[in-house]
C-alpha cells in the first residue's frame, strides 16, 4: 500500500505499482497487468459480504482493463457500507452500490 493511491472514493481506493518507486523488489513481472482486490474483515465482517465486493471489483475491472496501465494494481475497501442501509450481507443493492462506486472509481483514473 505504500506505493501510493491512483485515485478513491468514500469506500475504495486503487493503489499502483510504481516501478520507479521501488524497482529492487518487483514481486510480478513487468509489463503485465495484474489487479488486487482487498476487502479487510475489520470493513466486511461477513464472508458473503467480501466475496460479493471481491467479485464486483473483479467485474468492473475488467471492463476498464484497457484504461489500466500494465502493471500491479490494488482495489481496496476502506470503508464499511452502513448497515442501516445494507441489512443483507448480500443482497441486490449492496451489489448495486459497490458495483456504482467501483466504476466512479475506475472513472476517476487519470487518463494518459
Amino acid at each position: 500500500m505504500s506505493c501510493g493511491v491512483v485515485c478513491k472514493t468514500p469506500h475504495f481506493v486503487l493503489h499502483r505499482w510504481n516501478l520507479a518507486t521501488a524497482p529492487e523488489a518487483a514481486p510480478f513481472v513487468e509489463g503485465r497487468l495484474l489487479l488486487g482486490a482487498l476487502t479487510p474483515k475489520r470493513w466486511a465482517k461477513r464472508a458473503v459480504t467480501r466475496n460479493l465486493i471481491k467479485r464486483q471489483i473483479y467485474e468492473v475491472s475488467a471492463l476498464y482493463a484497457h484504461e489500466l496501465s500494465p502493471t500491479a494494481h490494488v482495489v481496496r475497501l476502506r470503508a464499511e457500507f452502513d448497515k442501516q442501509y445494507f441489512v443483507s450481507a448480500s443482497s441486490l443493492a449492496l451489489k448495486k452500490a459497490a458495483r456504482g462506486e467501483l466504476t466512479q472509481l475506475f472513472d476517476l483514473l487519470p487518463k494518459p
